[in-house]
C-alpha cells in the first residue's frame, strides 16, 4: 500500500468537510448560537460525505485496494497454524494425558 494514496485521500476527505463548513460558518445564520454551528458542522458532514462518495471514488479504490493487497500479503506471509489446530493440539495432548501416553 502506498502512504501517498491514503494521504491523498484523507486530505481530500478533510476539504470536503472544511470548505462547506467554512462557507456555512461565513453566513451569519449560522453563528448565533451554539446549536446554529453544530448544525453546520452537520450539514457539512453531509455535504463532504455526499462529495465525497460522488467524486472521490478513485481515490477511494486505490486506498482500499491498497488494505486488500497488505491484508493477502500479511496472510500469505503468516503460519497456516489457525484456531482450530491449536484446539485439535490441546484435545490430543488431553487424550493422551488421560490415556497415561507420553509424548515424544
Amino acid at each position: 500500500m502506498r502512504a501517498r494514496s491514503v494521504v491523498v485521500y484523507t486530505v481530500l476527505r478533510l476539504l470536503a468537510f472544511l470548505v462547506p463548513f467554512g462557507i456555512l460558518m461565513l453566513l451569519p445564520f449560522f453563528r448565533q448560537t451554539w446549536w446554529l454551528i453544530a448544525l453546520a458542522a452537520v450539514f457539512a458532514a453531509l455535504i463532504g460525505l455526499s462529495l465525497s462518495i460522488l467524486f472521490l471514488s478513485k481515490p477511494r479504490d486505490a486506498v482500499s485496494e491498497g488494505f486488500a493487497t497488505r491484508k493477502e500479503n500479511r496472510a500469505q506471509a503468516a503460519p497456516k497454524h489457525t484456531a482450530a489446530q491449536d484446539d485439535a493440539d490441546i484435545e490430543d495432548a488431553a487424550n493422551a494425558a488421560a490415556r497415561g501416553e507420553t509424548e515424544d
